[in-house]
């Protein structure tokens, strides 16, 4: 019995030992400076990937997470008048990437939690449309 308690201690000081080793091998520590960013990774700007309309002086942009009121600028006019090459109606949704500061809405205004000030329009393309679904009100 005691040899068998000897071996399974001689056992677990031998695997105990090699792994120091290992670990030895991991406590090398892996940094990445701020200067090897890219420009546009350090300019503080999000990239938004989502649906987009603007209607009637009001502005909506809803990724897959969030939906965002767009601050009104010089580039929402440009990405408004590039997008209605592929809207059928004024209220339909373009899919769109842009790259903007988002900020948090501020108290007592009304709209939506979090804002976004669009910066830079990256893509515009037609929404994918499911016709199914679509209750329209009105001529046809």
């Amino acid at each position: 019995m005691k040899k068998i308690f000897f071996i399974a201690l001689i056992l677990t000081v031998f695997v105990s030992c090699k792994s120091d080793k290992n670990s030895e091998k991991t406590n090398e520590t892996i940094s990445t400076e701020n200067s090897e960013r890219t420009a546009k990774q350090s300019d503080g700007l999000t990239l938004l990937k989502g649906e987009f309309v603007y209607y009637a002086d009001a502005a909506v942009l809803q990724t897959h997470a969030e939906i965002y009121g767009v601050i009104l600028n010089n580039k929402v006019d440009e990405l408004n008048s590039k997008a209605k090459a592929f809207k059928k109606e004024p209220t339909d949704f373009v899919q769109v990437e842009i790259r903007g500061k988002i900020t948090q809405k501020p108290e007592g205004e009304e709209g939506w939690e979090n804002r976004v000030e669009i910066k830079e329009i990256l893509s515009i393309k037609a929404s994918i449309n499911d016709n199914d679904n679509l209750v329209k009100l009105g001529k046809e």
